[in-house]
């Protein structure tokens, strides 16, 4: 297992990658959500803007403020009430935390182990220089990366085999090509080596010690803006639990960055300002429970249905629909009974403490989530017993390889 860590470089994982475009932090709130709703993890790298005559200056550690995710608008919307619309030409700057440890600049050649090792420390985002080439590693990839590399510069001279066996030169190679990797793409590369990283794919996530008990938690009944100083940074989530009488918790969904990526941030805004975490986390019934009561200046911030004309306070139900989880062009099915509660953008995944961690790496990636939630086995209720995070899940994976694989000389 220890050679998957050993023979592969973090370079190996930028085949295929788009190259890094820059957001800068003079761009807009509106430009934000846009640049969030097509990322990974949902969440963003911010950089400071380029400044003449420097400005052709390739990316850096030093000029990289910190990454924004979807949470982070709607929080900041939630907080600045008010017009909405209006506060989405925000600068970025004004909303993005500074923490510049979360991208840490790596050379392509840097072994696997190594740049997972940064990231189990809290490193977010590698940023990769391709126009470095690596000898005397990785040799099941060098041909397909190096192939890439010479299509890329010498497209009008044929390439044979004697030409692709050979690594082209730093001199003839772009000097400002970077790709920006995510925890997502190094999980991603390593559920295509299941068989490498065998038993510890097929063993479940309790006995690898992958399920962190120590998650963050809010009661359905606290309101949703209050929730916000307790989330962590990883996973940037917090769990909506009902107590028991034991002292166990239930869970009814979650506040997350993952949960809020593709949705209307104006209308989830209003919604985390007015509603308790419950309520914002599940929704509401829309024919069962009442609706909140919004004043008429604040309407325009709200997606309302058929409203009577001259009425006063408008009934403004908050919803699947209203938010933007749900296509809001499908034809809603009549049954003639009231219609359940929505479970946000996508049902709240959760797992078995003895799921295995392939089935659970699995989970993450199709849904392309941050997180999955961790639910006792032998529970019906939806007892919370932890989550797992990508932190955790490269933790699992690197636990015995870091035992064996010597340390960089």
């Amino acid at each position: 297992m220890a050679l998957v860590f050993l023979h592969r470089v973090i370079g190996d994982l930028t085949l295929g990658k788009p190259d890094l475009i820059e957001f800068s932090e003079v761009e807009t709130l509106e430009a934000a959500a846009r640049a969030i709703a097509g990322s990974s993890e949902g969440a963003i790298p911010v950089w400071h803007k380029r400044i003449p005559p420097a400005g052709a200056a390739p990316p850096s550690e030093e000029r990289f403020v910190g990454m924004l995710n979807s949470l982070d608008v709607v929080a900041f919307l939630a907080r600045v009430g008010g017009d909405r619309d209006r506060a989405m030409r925000t600068p970025v700057s004004e909303v993005v935390t500074p923490n510049p440890s979360l991208l840490r600049e790596v050379d392509p050649c840097v072994r696997l182990i190594d740049a997972l090792e940064l990231m189990k420390l809290g490193v977010r985002c590698l940023l990769v220089r391709r126009s470095v080439a690596c000898k005397d590693v990785s040799k099941p990839f060098s041909t397909l990366y190096n192939g890439k590399w010479l299509r890329n510069i010498e497209t009008t001279k044929p390439v044979n085999a004697a030409t692709s066996s050979s690594p082209p030169s730093s001199s003839s190679l772009p000097q400002n090509n970077f790709c920006c990797l995510s925890r997502e793409d190094v999980v991603r590369f390593l559920i295509g080596c299941l068989g490498a990283l065998a038993p510890i794919p097929l063993s479940s996530i309790a006995s690898l010690g992958a399920v962190n008990p120590h998650y963050c938690y809010v009661q359905a009944l606290s309101p949703a803006l209050e929730a916000i100083g307790k989330i962590p940074h990883g996973p940037c989530a917090i769990a909506v639990v009902e107590a028991n009488c034991d002292g166990s918790h239930k869970i009814l969904g979650d506040i997350s960055a993952y949960e809020l990526w593709k949705c209307d941030y104006v209308t989830a805004a209003w919604a985390m300002a007015n509603l308790s975490a419950g309520q914002f986390a599940v929704g509401t019934d829309e024919n069962g429970c009442p609706s909140p009561i919004v004043p008429p200046d604040q309407a325009v911030d709200l997606p309302v249905e058929d409203v009577t004309v001259g009425a006063s306070p408008r009934l403004t139900k908050f919803s699947s629909r209203s938010i933007g989880f749900f296509d809001n062009h499908l034809k809603q099915v009549q049954t003639g009974r009231p219609r359940s509660m929505y479970k946000g953008r996508s049902k709240l995944l959760t797992c078995k403490h003895t799921s295995s961690l392939a089935a659970v790496m699995a989970q993450m990636l199709s849904y392309r989530a941050t997180h999955v939630w961790v639910i006792d086995s032998e529970s019906e209720d939806d007892i919370l017993v932890g989550v797992v995070s990508y932190n955790d899940i490269l933790d699992a994976v690197t636990r015995y390889a870091s035992s064996v694989v010597p340390p960089t000389p």
